[in-house]
């Protein structure tokens, strides 16, 4: 249980949030929203004690143990594998390094002995023998071979630092466990493997993710931070956002009276609990449900960017061919092989990989930058395609400023017309003047997101759309892609856009693809699937 009590936090004559009281108790599970700079990590920090607040108080249940996520992936380079997962419960840590080094003494007296027999006892009330099996076992949960657990941290992969860090967070089933950011870098089996941990979790968690279908999964409440205040709900955060829509949408319809917007409410409610009730995300909490409440549901002040894509025409019957396709790196390694389909009308098709470099090879290769490859490819006649890259750092190494910057893509250079589309990616006043150079991650994607739009495409190419954009602007790219008229072509981690935009699944594998027509939730747990993929990629 964690209580906060008038807690507040201020960096110079800037307030980012005050008199916050609330109470985290064990069971739950509070997703931690906001729009980038809220305070959500700030939040995180302080509850952690990496951070002190400029007033208040944060309390844990007496002899709780609070386990935070890594956010320095090199912290632990010269420890092996095993030994930092472990090392995440320090108390247990503590005892085995005393009781190892006891054991280790040339000399044993007999104080040694009795101090050896005490240590031995809560090593073993801390269920301390199973310590290095339980570690192993997170670390295969999260997808890191048994090959890897004694090489030093130092010795693997940045994105298997990840893993190995955030089993370092899980060990030992905390008492109160803070994680930021889980899922970042993590491929979506081991997403789905830590949405089915959280689920099932007994103590208490809280959650920064920017994943709106992991928030879904394991949310029993949203903690959302927004103009100074942080505000407790019961409910995910599909019901968060569904709900504060209906009220913004209730507080604009003067006409309606009380009594009829709260029968309203009250039938939003009601849908959205029989709707998780059968869904494939519910969980063992479905004691969300019974929380819900119709005096909770308020209005957000968020702002969402006006993403809007206007094809100039519909595209034709012929949109994409793909023939023998193949892509090796230099160092050997075959990303796909004798690649074939046609893009239908219709289609958005999401593209995958247990390989994540094969996307942004093929999307390189298709939108004409990549010559290094055998096999071909051909647009239609009808078609123009506008590419979201995963790498766009190459666009912003430049002194322009964001109305110049923008205007390189644009028949219509005037000022006027470039700030209504800055305007619609949230860019206001003297922001339009900032230099491209040192814009933040989120706002060289809503520029990338504006120079798409003025291309008035037919066929979308995106790379990774979700990162580093903030849930309101992820939320309000997903809607549009949804309504979009034209094709979408498209890599992604974010299961929520895959399942809620994409109607075909195209997997790149080292010896083919497998190419279906079906529910991505539905493809992730198909057992036929399953043994495709397995022959594909041996």
């Amino acid at each position: 249980m964690i209580t906060v009590s008038n807690l507040a936090i201020q960096f110079g004559k800037r307030v980012l949030f005050s008199d916050v009281n609330l109470k985290f108790t064990a069971g739950n599970c509070y997703g931690v929203i906001g729009a980038n700079g809220a305070g959500k990590s700030t939040l995180i920090r302080m509850i952690s004690g990496q951070l002190d607040p400029t007033r208040g108080s944060i309390l844990f249940g007496p002899g709780e143990r609070l386990s935070v996520l890594e956010q320095d992936h090199n912290k632990f380079d010269e420890l092996t594998v095993l030994d930092t997962v472990m090392m995440g419960h320090s108390q247990l840590w503590k005892i085995k390094e005393e009781k190892d080094n006891i054991y280790l003494k040339e000399i044993f007296t007999d104080a040694d002995g009795l101090r050896a027999s005490e240590l031995e006892d809560r090593f073993a009330e801390m269920n301390g023998w199973n310590a290095e099996s339980d570690a192993a076992s997170l670390l295969s949960g999260l997808g890191i071979k048994e090959d890897l657990h004694y090489q030093y941290m130092k010795d693997i992969e940045g994105m298997e630092k990840v893993r190995v860090l955030l089993a370092r967070a899980l060990f030992g089933k905390p008492d109160n466990l803070l994680l930021d950011e889980p899922t970042n870098d993590l491929d979506l089996d081991t997403v789905m493997w830590l949405e089915n941990y959280l689920a099932n979790y007994e103590n208490t968690v809280l959650v920064v993710s920017h994943d709106r279908h992991f928030l879904d999964a394991v949310s029993t409440h949203t903690v959302d931070i927004d103009y100074g205040k942080v505000s407790l709900f019961s409910g995910n955060y599909t019901f968060w956002y569904e709900s504060s829509q209906l009220a913004l949408r209730q507080q604009q319809n003067q006409s309606k009276k009380a009594d009829e917007k709260r029968k309203e409410l009250e039938e939003f409610i009601r849908r959205f609990s029989a709707n998780v009730a059968k869904s494939k995300q519910a969980t063992s909490r479905k004691k969300m449900l019974e929380k819900l409440n119709v005096d909770e549901i308020q209005p957000s002040t968020r702002k969402y960017p006006g993403i809007i894509f206007t094809p100039e025409r519909d595209p034709g019957n012929m949109v994409l061919e793909v023939h023998g396709l193949t892509k090796v790196t230099d160092d050997g390694t075959v990303l796909f092989k004798d690649v074939n389909f046609n893009v239908e009308k219709n289609d958005k098709i999401v593209f995958v990989s247990r390989d994540s470099r094969a996307m942004t090879a093929f999307f390189e290769i298709i939108n004409g930058h990549d010559k290094n490859h055998t096999g071909s490819y051909n647009w239609g006649v009808t078609i123009t395609h506008a590419y979201l890259p995963l790498d766009n750092s190459e666009f912003f190494n430049t002194d322009l400023n964001l109305v110049d910057w923008l205007g390189q893509y644009s028949s219509d250079t005037t000022e006027f017309f470039i700030r209504g589309y800055l305007g619609k990616m949230l860019f206001a006043g003297e922001e339009i003047f900032k230099k491209a150079s040192v814009l933040s991650g989120g706002e060289k994607m809503r520029c990338m997101i504006s120079r798409m739009m003025l291309k008035n495409a037919n066929v979308m190419v995106l790379d990774s759309p979700a990162n580093h954009l903030d849930l309101e602007s992820i939320q309000a790219f997903n809607n549009t892609l949804v309504n979009f008229k034209g094709n979408v072509l498209m890599a992604s981690h974010d299961r929520e856009f895959i399942q809620t935009v994409c109607n075909r699944i195209i997997e790149l594998t080292p010896n083919g693809i497998i190419d279906k027509q079906m529910d991505y939730d539905d493809y992730v747990t198909s057992d036929e699937i399953k043994a495709t993929q397995e022959r594909l990629y041996k």
